[in-house]
């Protein structure tokens, strides 16, 4: 297949994204198509080789920076093309690891290989260190292959174990899985027990909180607790703290535009402020310097300075 008319042939086929199902495709091309999923649909171009059109180019995008992190090692489908919406690769032959637990164990030397592509997710910096078993293939030589890894990378929040591969084998093989893994690496398996434990838990304050939500009547009348502008005196002493806080804060900004360490002067600064008799009433404040402070002398340079 000639890589040069590809993008003329993926122009002629449009790929949409759906909520919560795999893309909508309107094939207009020679292509014949091969499968589709949540980002995009794949065609066939040549014996060895497919191509993926993506609904949108930041799956694209995620998809061909996840796979060229792992061009170096042979776990990944090889990159040949790319473009806004394409991404042509080898084609992955095999079976796929949820047909093949259906007839066969899950052995100690396939767990060894998953744990080694676990391994690999690792080393080469992908952020989710997990895979689902229908896009993890077996190769006939026993190696394995893995294909869709868009949402290994930038990721917001992943699990810190492999819950997807977990719980895609099923109980029986999940039980099995670590059993191994505890024979293997005691450590890893404290640890993954560690988050299943933990999201169990989770689950468990979720459904408490969401079968016996607070009483809003109760919470309304408890929050009046937090006014401070219904009582003037508070009101009055609010205000006069977040004064002195304000003023203390800009201080120290002119302080570090003179080029003059702050922390020198914040205990003058303090009893300065404490030196002020500040009251407010009528909605206004009046001061009056203490005459042991006169007009804020003893601070170097004078502390007015047209701050305040």
């Amino acid at each position: 297949m000639d890589l040069k008319n590809l993008k003329d042939l993926v122009k002629d086929i449009e790929v949409k994204n759906m909520i919560n199902a795999d893309v909508e495709v309107v094939n207009n091309s020679p292509l014949t198509m091969m499968g589709k999923g949540r980002q995009g649909a794949v065609f066939l171009l040549s014996d060895t080789i497919c191509v993926k059109v993506f609904g949108n180019e930041e799956d694209c995008e995620r998809e061909y920076v996840a796979l060229s992190m792992g061009q170096h090692t042979d776990l990944f489908p090889k990159v040949f093309d790319k473009g806004t919406l394409h991404i042509a690769m080898e084609i992955i032959q095999g079976v796929d690891l949820r047909e093949y637990l259906q007839s066969q164990p899950l052995s100690p030397e396939l767990m060894d290989k998953l744990i080694a592509m676990l391994i690999t997710f690792k080393e080469i910096g992908y952020e989710r260190i997990d895979h689902h078993k229908r896009q993890i293939y077996l190769q006939p030589d026993g190696s394995l292959k893995v294909i869709d890894v868009a949402r290994t990378i930038w990721r917001d929040r992943v699990y810190p174990y492999p819950r997807k591969l977990l719980t895609s084998l099923g109980e029986e093989n999940k039980e099995v899985f670590l059993s191994y893994v505890q024979s293997y690496a005691p450590e890893l398996h404290q640890e993954w027990l560690h988050y299943i434990e933990m999201e169990q838990l989770s689950r468990t304050i979720y459904q408490l909180l969401l079968n016996n939500p607070s009483d809003k009547k109760a919470s309304k009348k408890a929050i009046k607790a937090l006014l401070t502008t219904i009582d003037e005196q508070t009101y009055a002493h609010q205000l006069e703290s977040l004064l002195h806080k304000v003023y203390k804060e800009e201080w120290v900004k002119a302080m570090l535009a003179r080029g003059v360490d702050p922390d020198e002067v914040m205990e003058k600064i303090d009893k300065y402020l404490e030196g002020k008799n500040i009251s407010f009433s009528n909605g206004k404040f009046s001061k009056k310097d203490n005459k042991h402070y006169g007009k804020g002398k003893g601070l170097t340079g004078g502390f007015g300075g047209g701050y305040y």
